[in-house]
């Protein structure tokens, strides 16, 4: 397995290098083929995951050019048991479609642009070394890696207007996160007295063990998007081209939950405060994100705040298995690591297939703008389809994928009753109620895709001649889609792949527990409730069949009779022009709704046009009656949302901060006496807090 192993991460460094150094193959045939051999590298990482779930030894010796060799310790390495297995094989198993995607999206002479495919493959080989990393030294250069990846992506258009101050949120937020995980790892290692994470697991408890907890969770929840740090992540998805937000947001963002799991496989309980926080952040994640989703006018933006709602909800999962592991309940343990994985395959399935499916849209119009989109899926079926059945699924409707996962998740919330303590029970009824709200919005944001870009009407235009994928792309887009379904319809099989890959966190056969019977599904404990996404699969076609035999029985011949009747001048099928729904339109009544939420801004003014119906301006208080002037007076309505964490929590500490390197400033007087002044008085202030924490 070693050489499967080495074939993997060979193949990526190779298509770093044949990007980097160019050649007849990227002058004549574009970047395409570099991005096969990622695909055949996260083939080879996704079946050594396979392997691993299975028990089997997985594990590569680079401790030389890695990690670091301590004598009289285990070499360090890379190593997968099975909860790696189990998310190199989501993980990898989700790139290598997305790969193939990315390979026919880059033939495009419009997209020939060296470097991007370094960056992709050093953000997938750096979610191989975070997944597999055996100590602390290997899996802090696998998350720096990881960042830099993500700046580069981000960044990779950086001549368009925002993709720079883009990538750098996106690298700075990175590097908060990797300074976190630093000094957590840090305060683990002095109180193993080892760098191997295994020995992190002896620390004994007491505030170093409690300080790294925090931390870890602090940094892993940055990557993931949680808030009060999510403001970095619509900002770098949006700013990435084409399918490599699939990479970012399908693919890498994983690695944030897999820190989760492990965390909790190696330190166990964590104090009853932190619970609460990481559930109220979840929560609250998952309901801002998919609030700021519900009233974005750019495709890549919604999609990408609905990924901090899928954060959060996977989140919320893994903090109820976090309340299990205070409480000493392993079966909530199992229950929330459940639906926490069964989230995070749906959404590794779902946003890697939409934001696939988002770029051959994008590629065909030149603009990611939802009125510029309007019925655009007519001229790309393929990535048309794919928006569809993706939006399906994280919209939670049956027969996906989604539905099955928010089903375990709002199950396993409501298991509060069985939690001592008020405190626990409070919080887990407030994270319920913010999901099931959350659950109803995400219904709202997507029917707002497909009844706008896939269902929408043409106006009586011709749609156009198609520019979507290649072959490649569009089986691409077919396999995500078909395991978006799939993975629902096999749910007891995917449990027993899950309950194999938490068995670090906690015994399989807990997690089996979830399984009724072979076909019948439960949440974990016993006489709650019961759901087969299987049976429901088969029964939702038979029922519309009977339904279309049923209509035509009755009507005959009258089922596919045509009438003509005048169109209802309303937002309904049949208006066109300035009468239909818009996208602002359709999203202004959640955006009042949620006013409070998102502080909306609204403004009504006036503008004057002359005959010609050019715009002469905003109407002053003192300019003439438009009767007496000849010109037509019109009412414009602007509403529009802001970050709230922005606007009130990171533009203070900014201008706080920026206050401070101005004084800062005045320091720099050119003087070496000066400066010795400064070292001198740094080195007596580090040896007095040495001292006195000694």
């Amino acid at each position: 397995m070693s050489g499967l192993f080495a074939a993997g991460l060979i193949l990526l460094a190779l298509a770093a290098l044949t990007d980097l150094a160019g050649g007849p193959i990227a002058r004549f045939m574009g970047s395409g083929p570099l991005y096969l051999l990622g695909a055949a590298g996260s083939a080879c990482l996704a079946v050594l995951g396979g392997f691993a779930l299975t028990g089997r030894s997985v594990q590569l010796a680079v401790g030389g050019w890695l990690g670091q060799a301590v004598p009289g310790q285990p070499t360090a390495g890379l190593a997968a048991d099975r909860l790696s297995g189990m998310f190199l094989a989501l993980s990898f198993g989700a790139a290598v479609p997305v790969s193939v995607a990315f390979a026919s999206w880059a033939r495009s002479p419009r997209e020939k642009r060296r470097g991007l495919g370094a960056s992709y493959a050093l953000a997938l080989g750096s979610v191989a070394v975070i997944v597999t990393a055996r100590d602390a030294f290997t899996f802090l250069f696998g998350w720096e890696g990881l960042t830099l990846a993500f700046y580069l992506l981000a960044g990779s258009e950086r001549h368009k207007r925002g993709r720079g101050a883009a990538a750098q949120i996106t690298f700075a937020f990175g590097k908060v996160s990797g300074a976190a995980l630093l000094f957590a790892l840090l305060l683990l290692a002095t109180g193993s007295h080892s760098i191997m994470l295994a020995s992190f697991a002896h620390v004994p408890g007491g505030a170093a063990r409690t300080t790294a907890q925090v931390l870890l969770l602090a940094g892993l929840a940055i990557k993931a998007g949680l808030v009060p740090f999510q403001i970095w992540l619509p900002r770098g998805y949006s700013a990435a081209p084409g399918p490599a937000r699939a990479i970012m947001a399908g693919v890498c963002v994983n690695v944030a939950f897999y820190g989760m799991w492990r965390t909790l496989a190696l330190l166990g309980r964590v104090p009853g405060w932190l619970v609460g926080v990481v559930l109220v952040l979840g929560a609250l994640s998952a309901l801002l994100g998919i609030a700021h989703a519900a009233v974005q006018n750019r495709l890549s933006r919604v999609i990408a705040y609905s990924s901090i709602e899928n954060s959060g909800l996977i989140v919320t999962g893994f903090g109820i298995a976090l309340t299990g592991a205070a409480v000493g309940d392993r079966r909530l343990i199992a229950a929330g690591l459940l639906a926490a994985t069964l989230q995070l395959v749906a959404h590794t399935t779902a946003k890697s297939l939409l934001f696939t499916s988002v770029a051959g849209i994008e590629a065909a119009a030149g603009s990611d703008d939802l009125e510029a989109l309007r019925v655009r899926a007519r001229r790309t079926p393929w990535s048309g389809f794919g928006l569809a059945v993706g939006s399906v699924t994280l919209a939670g409707l049956p027969p996906t994928a989604g539905f099955v996962s928010e089903w375990f998740l709002l199950e396993s919330l409501m298991q509060q009753f069985r939690v001592p303590g008020l405190g626990y029970r409070l919080v887990l009824a407030l994270a319920g109620a913010a999901v099931a709200l959350t659950a109803g919005f995400a219904g709202v944001t997507f029917v707002r895709l497909v009844g706008l870009i896939v269902l929408g009407r043409a106006g009586g235009r011709s749609p156009g001649a198609s520019t979507d994928y290649g072959w490649a792309g569009r089986v691409a887009v077919i396999v995500l889609a078909v395991c978006c379904v799939a993975i629902a319809a096999v749910t007891p099989l995917e449990i027993r792949v899950i309950a194999a890959g938490l068995s670090p966190d906690v015994p399989s056969a807990l997690t089996m527990g979830a399984l009724k019977s072979p076909w019948v599904l439960q949440p974990v404990f016993a006489g709650f409730s019961i759901l087969s996404p299987s049976w429901l699969c088969l029964e939702m076609p038979v029922m519309l069949l009977l339904v279309v035999l049923f209509t035509w029985a009755v009507s005959g011949r009258r089922l596919l009779r045509v009438r003509r009747v005048p169109a209802w001048r309303s937002a309904t099928i049949g208006v066109e022009g300035a009468d239909s729904y818009t996208a602002f339109g359709y999203a202004n009544p959640t955006r009042r709704v949620l006013a409070g939420v998102l502080d909306t801004r609204s403004e009504v003014r006036q503008i004057m046009l002359e005959e010609n119906g050019s715009d002469n301006g905003g109407g002053a208080p003192d300019r003439p009656d438009p009767e007496e002037t000849g010109q037509a007076a019109h009412l414009q309505y602007a509403s529009d949302v802001i970050e709230v964490v922005e606007a009130y929590l990171y533009r203070p500490v900014f201008r706080a901060f920026m206050s401070v390197v101005a004084v800062a400033k005045r320091l720099q007087s050119g003087r070496l006496d000066a400066y010795l002044l400064y070292m001198l008085i740094a080195l007596i202030a580090i040896i007095a807090v040495v001292t006195a924490l000694a």
